[in-house]
């Protein structure tokens, strides 16, 4: 524990100090939903399931931190440590390999979590808050997602050659994930294509995970499950690929 502990401080301080996770997991949510929450009136609630577009969109963009930490920070961090040869010193100093895989699922989830709260902090202050229909399963989609898309990132970082490949794919997989899985253009705006595909994304089952419970249009369980399993099906994969 003292080795993860270590570990998370550093970690944390680190990120903290790049370009790319300032811009794109705290400016990059809250500019756009600003944005796009603005565009839309109450007269266009028949295309959000009859809920008020602001409060569809902040419930939405919770999801969009989460993706931005999973398919941006997480493995253009982990590419960069492999690519200087970083994890060898750590295995060399005597830390175990799946420390640093747990400090790494911690630190995401923590940024995930900081984000969220001043994106809400943001939203409330220009739109509002809507009320959590039902507050546990909500914060469950919350953390569910931030911990599987945090494993994707794990995930892509093991499996790609250096920093510059892991943040062209990274960058590649956000931003049709962030248009089609919550933070673009509702499902009614869509063609029937677009929605097929918006449907198979891992994004889209994390923002209904979070939106249904909260603005009660649904209980949001059977997207839940699916996160759960992109969990469990990333986790095997960057276990073996970082060889635990």
């Amino acid at each position: 524990m003292s080795a993860i502990v270590k570990l998370v401080r550093t970690e944390l301080r680190l990120v903290l100090r790049e370009p790319l996770v300032l811009a794109f997991v705290f400016a990059f949510p809250i500019i756009t939903v600003l944005v796009i929450a603005g565009s839309f009136g109450a007269d266009d609630a028949h295309s959000f399931a009859n809920v008020d577009p602001s409060q569809w969109y902040v419930a939405s963009y919770l999801a969009v931190v989460i993706a931005a930490v999973g398919l941006v920070m997480v493995p253009v961090h982990l590419a960069g440590y492999r690519e200087r040869g970083v994890l060898r010193r750590f295995a060399a100093a005597g830390f175990p390999r799946w420390s640093f895989a747990a400090a790494e699922l911690i630190v995401g989830v923590t940024l995930t979590l900081v984000a969220s709260v001043v994106l809400l902090l943001v939203a409330s202050a220009a739109y509002g808050l809507p009320p959590i229909d039902s507050p546990v399963t909500t914060v469950a989609g919350v953390v569910l997602g931030a911990v599987a898309f945090t494993s994707v990132g794990l995930l892509l970082g093991a499996l790609m050659p250096n920093a510059r490949a892991a943040q062209g794919v990274g960058l590649l997989a956000f931003f049709p994930s962030f248009l089609l899985g919550g933070g673009g253009p509702p499902p009614d705006a869509m063609s029937s294509t677009l929605r097929h595909v918006a449907n198979v994304l891992p994004l889209t089952h994390v923002t209904r995970a979070i939106r249904q419970p909260w603005l009660g249009l649904g209980s949001g369980m059977g997207d839940l499950a699916v996160v759960g399993a992109v969990l469990v099906v990333s986790a095997f994969g960057w276990r073996r690929a970082i060889r635990l």
